[in-house]
Order: C-alpha cells, then sequence, then structure tokens
C-alpha cells in the first residue's frame, strides 16, 4: 500500500521504515488508482515480453489477477492498442497471444539471431516465467535455493545456458572473489545436444566473459565438469 519502504537489505532479509522517513515529500508520487496500476502494470509486462498471454502479463509481476488482466487485454485490444498474433512453441503447436501493433513487422525485420553461446540469469525476463520458457524453448528450469540440498537434481544456483535462440544445458558456476577463481562445478547438457569441440569453445569463451563480470582472474574446472 506503499506505507512502508525497503531502507536496505542484510543479506537476504530487507529492513523497512515508514516511507515518509525513506523517500522525501517531493519525490513521493501520488498513489494511483486501481485501473491505472492495472494499466501500468499489463503495459509494463508486454513491454518486457514483447507478446503474451493475459496470464502470462498477470503472472509477470503477479500484481493484477488473471481476471484483470484479461479485460485489460479485451479493452487494449478494442482500442487499438494491442493486436492478437499467433506464436509457435517449440512442440511445433501454435498458441495466440496478445502484442503491441506492429511487433510481428518489427520481429520479421530483425537480424537472425546470434548463434554464440550465453550464460543467463534465473531471472532474465525470457525465463522468470518458467512454464512459458518451457512453452516457447522445450526448457524446463527450476531454480533449487529454497529446495534441500539432498533433493536437488542440480545444484543450489544453476544457471540456464543458450545458444541463439536454443537452451543447450545448466551450469553450475560459483565466483570465489576471495581467490579472484570462476569455479566449474558442473555443465548438463540439455537431451539432444552434443558438446562438440566448436561448442565447448563457445562455451568456455562465454567462461571466460563471465570470469570478467564477476571480477574473476580465471576460470577452474572441475575434474568431471562435463555430464553426459
Amino acid at each position: 500500500t506503499g506505507a512502508l519502504s525497503v531502507v536496505r537489505r542484510d543479506a537476504f532479509r530487507k529492513v523497512y521504515d515508514l516511507t515518509e522517513r525513506v523517500i522525501p515529500d517531493p519525490l513521493r508520487a501520488t498513489r494511483p488508482g486501481p485501473e491505472a496500476t492495472i494499466d501500468w502494470a499489463c503495459a509494463m509486462a508486454m513491454d518486457r515480453l514483447g507478446f503474451a498471454t493475459s496470464g502470462e502479463l498477470s503472472a509477470f509481476l503477479d500484481l493484477v489477477t488473471p481476471n484483470e488482466a484479461r479485460d485489460w487485454c479485451v479493452k487494449a485490444e478494442a482500442e487499438g492498442r494491442i493486436e492478437k498474433i499467433e506464436i509457435e512453441n517449440a512442440d511445433g503447436t501454435w498458441r495466440k497471444c496478445f502484442a503491441w501493433p506492429g511487433a510481428t513487422d518489427e520481429a520479421l525485420a530483425m537480424p537472425t539471431a546470434a548463434g554464440g553461446v550465453r550464460v543467463l540469469s534465473p531471472f532474465d525476463p525470457a525465463l522468470r516465467d518458467r512454464k512459458r520458457a518451457e512453452r516457447l524453448f522445450g526448457f524446463y528450469y527450476r531454480i533449487e535455493i529454497f529446495v534441500p540440498a539432498p533433493q536437488r537434481q542440480y545444484g543450489y544456483y544453476v544457471f540456464p545456458v543458450f545458444e541463439g535462440t536454443r537452451a543447450i544445458g545448466r551450469i553450475d558456476a560459483k565466483a570465489d572473489r576471495m581467490t579472484g577463481v570462476l569455479n566449474i562445478t558442473r555443465f548438463w547438457p540439455e537431451t539432444g545436444v552434443t558438446m562438440g569441440k566448436g561448442r565447448i569453445k563457445a562455451l568456455a569463451s562465454e567462461l571466460d566473459r563471465l570470469a570478467r563480470f564477476a571480477g574473476c582472474a580465471q576460470v577452474d574446472y572441475a575434474k568431471d565438469w562435463l555430464r553426459a
């Protein structure tokens, strides 16, 4: 409701205080009404997702209900603000979605996606909706930081790995900033992905980039890091 604001974080814990003691009065905006909030939340989600079902718009922030997002889509389409399009899923089926007008033309005009290997954040907008990621990419991913260690399938904080628009695996990597080393514990290729010399070289190049980003001088691979 805006009565409290976050002052800081201590590790994973948020510390709160009264908003008037955190944000100076000249910087506090007038609280918007429900309709304005729904419009902002759905439009913001559409901006970041590019295309979405009403359910995916609702799930992006979990700020509006599925019914509110559905009503917003009906109204926005009637006003010409959005339009219906069809998106091909990973299994070859098609799904009706909504997008801003002209989105398909913009997509067709874009260059082919680069084929390089990239390590993504588990919270990347393309993947943060796990059901959507599975539908679009055929990539089943769950972050396991809250799963008890004995029950984890992969690891505490495993990163998705993509090559172009294809999910090729997931990797368990941890930066040790005390020693300046990015430790690679495991890499699990997706089913049907062959880790030949070229793909391993591309992955190694991406991990070198990730190491620099994390402030590490080198990458260290565990003996059995590459799994079948």
